[in-house]
C-alpha cells in the first residue's frame, strides 16, 4: 500500500466540497482514483453514488465497505485552518468531511486495492454514497440493489474499534390545539404554546426507555413553531414541535407513537403525533427519503461476520474492542431493515463529526486501510 499515495488522495478528497446535493464533482474524483488503482470495475449508479469492484480468483460471498461522500456545510469565518484546504498540521489532517467520513472512504479504497485477489474468494465493492446526512439508508439502497451485499461494513467512526449495533433515529412532529383570542382577553382562549410547554417538560421528566448494549432512547427537541405566526395579538390556537427520537431495537413507528399519545392523554393534552415526511433529491434527480424512521440494529457478539472481523483486527490491534454507535448510519437500512450482517469500523470518534476544525490523525488513517484491509482478508476466505 502506498501510504504517501492514500495521504495525498486523503488531501485531494479534503480539496473538493462535497455538501450534500452537490458531491458530484467528488465522486467523479474517487471514480478516477478507483480505476487508477486498478479496480476490476468503477460506476456511477443511478442515485449517483460511486461503486468499485474488485473481482476475487475464486467463487465466494460479496462484501460492501461503505462510507458517505457528503458533508454538512461549513462556515469558514469560524475555522482557524482553510476547510477545503487540505491542510497537514502536526501529522493531523484538516478539513470538512476528514473525520465524516472521507477519511474512512479513503482508507476504504486504497484498504481494498491493496487485497491479493488471487486469495480472495468472492467480490469486494466500494461504495461512497451521497445525501446521507440528510437521509440515513436512503441512496445505499441503490447500492445494495446493484451489488447484493452477503456482508456490510459502514465507515463511521468507532476510533478503531469494532462495532456491532448502533441507535436508529426517527423524527416525530407533534402538535397541540388550542383556542384563538385576543391578547387582551386571553381568559377566553386556550394558549397551544403553553400546552406544548407542559408536554414538553412531562416528556423530559419521563424516564427513558433503555438497552443494556444501545443505551437510552433518548428524545431530543430540535425545533418549535406557534400558529399563527408572527402572532399579532393573538394567542396561538397551534404549537408544533419536532423531536429526535434515538431508537432501540424492536421499536417501531406505532410503538413511539403509542408511547406519545398515552404520554398526551394522561396530561389530558389534546395533540397530534406523526411522523415527519422528507424526500430529498441527490446530484442525479434521484429521490431518496419517505417516513424519517430509521431502525435501531443490533448483531449477537457470536455471530460469525463478527467474530471474524474481530479475529481478523486482532492481528494488527490485540486489544480491539467490540462496541456500538450511538448515532445513526447507513447501517440503518442495510442492518435495520435489509437485516445483512453489518458491522462498524472507522478512525475518529463520534464527537469528531461536524465540528470546526476537524480532523484526522495521520497514524489512524494509514491503520484504518489496514483494518478494512485484514477483515476482508479474514471474511473472504473460502467458506467451510
Amino acid at each position: 500500500m502506498n501510504n504517501k499515495k492514500l495521504i495525498h488522495f486523503a488531501q485531494n478528497c479534503i480539496r473538493i466540497p462535497s455538501i450534500t446535493g452537490q458531491e458530484e464533482e467528488f465522486i467523479h474524483s474517487v471514480i478516477k482514483e478507483m480505476k487508477s488503482l486498478g479496480f476490476d470495475r468503477a460506476w456511477i449508479d443511478k442515485a449517483g453514488n460511486a461503486i468499485g469492484e474488485i473481482k476475487g480468483n475464486h467463487p465466494g460471498k460479496n462484501i460492501l465497505l461503505d462510507a458517505h461522500a457528503d458533508t454538512v456545510t461549513v462556515k469558514e469565518t469560524d475555522w482557524t485552518v482553510d476547510p477545503f484546504g487540505g491542510v497537514i498540521k502536526n501529522e493531523r489532517l484538516y478539513g470538512r468531511g476528514a473525520a465524516d467520513t472521507k477519511g474512512n472512504l479513503v482508507a476504504m479504497i486504497y484498504g481494498a486495492a491493496a487485497l491479493d485477489r488471487s486469495k480472495l474468494f468472492g467480490n469486494v465493492y466500494v461504495s461512497a454514497t451521497v445525501n446521507e446526512e440528510v437521509v440515513e439508508g436512503g441512496s445505499i439502497q441503490v447500492v445494495v440493489d446493484e451489488v447484493n451485499p452477503d456482508y456490510v461494513i459502514i465507515g463511521e467512526a468507532t476510533q478503531l474499534q469494532l462495532n456491532r449495533g448502533g441507535r436508529g433515529r426517527a423524527e416525530i412532529v407533534v402538535e397541540t390545539i388550542g383556542q384563538s383570542a385576543h391578547s387582551s382577553s386571553p381568559e377566553i382562549g386556550n394558549c397551544a404554546v403553553h400546552q406544548m410547554m407542559d408536554l414538553i417538560k412531562i416528556i423530559d421528566s419521563k424516564e427513558k426507555n433503555q438497552h443494556s448494549i444501545l443505551g437510552p432512547g433518548s428524545m431530543v427537541l430540535t425545533d418549535i413553531i406557534s400558529e399563527p405566526y408572527p402572532g399579532h395579538s393573538v394567542i396561538p390556537n397551534r404549537c408544533k414541535v419536532t423531536f429526535d427520537r434515538r431508537l432501540l431495537v424492536d421499536e417501531t413507528i406505532e410503538s413511539l407513537q403509542s408511547e406519545l399519545q398515552t404520554t398526551a392523554q394522561d396530561a389530558g393534552i389534546s395533540c397530534i403525533i406523526q411522523l415527519k415526511e422528507g424526500t430529498e433529491t441527490t446530484y442525479t434527480g434521484y429521490p431518496v427519503g419517505g417516513p424519517k424512521f430509521y431502525p435501531a440494529w443490533l448483531f449477537e457478539e457470536d455471530h460469525p461476520f463478527i467474530q471474524r472481523a474481530l479475529f481478523s483486527l486482532q492481528t494488527i490491534q490485540p486489544d480491539i474492542q467490540i462496541k456500538t454507535y450511538r448515532f445513526c448510519t447507513n447501517a440503518a437500512y442495510t442492518a435495520g431493515i435489509a437485516a445483512i450482517p453489518t458491522i462498524g469500523y472507522g478512525l475518529g470518534k463520534e464527537s469528531d463529526a461536524h465540528t470546526v476544525d476537524e480532523s484526522i490523525a495521520l497514524t489512524d488513517l494509514l491503520q484504518a486501510a489496514h483494518g478494512y484491509q485484514v477483515i476482508v482478508e479474514g471474511v473472504m476466505k473460502q467458506m467451510e
